[in-house]
């Protein structure tokens, strides 16, 4: 009985963590705040496999699909690419590319 009970209350604050971090990020479920990670992730790889783009340099942030560069390039060249591998990356519906070049 009281490993049932122990049990429960895991399973209510586990589901209210993983509905708290929804709400804060304002995805609509748990699921559109893993996809949006899932494409964070695959932006930074390309940057870290291009020899243009400084993956340290530029930030990403993804919400809802929408993907969001930040930081500073070295040339609007460096910029365009970031862009331009972010938009091919499976699952991005938009790019808001708020890079400043940066000489």
């Amino acid at each position: 009985m009281k490993t049932t009970a122990v049990t429960l209350a895991l399973a209510g604050l586990l589901a209210f963590s993983a509905a708290g971090c929804a709400i804060t990020r304002e995805q609509s479920t748990v699921g559109q705040y893993v996809d949006d990670a899932t494409i964070t992730t695959r932006v930074k790889a390309k940057f870290a496999e291009d020899s243009t783009v400084s993956a340290m340099a530029i930030g990403v942030e993804t919400l809802k699909g929408t993907v969001q560069l930040s930081g500073f390039a070295k040339s609007t060249t460096e910029r365009d690419r970031a862009e331009s591998l972010a938009r091919g990356t499976p699952g991005v519906s938009m790019v808001k590319n708020d890079i400043v070049v940066r000489p």
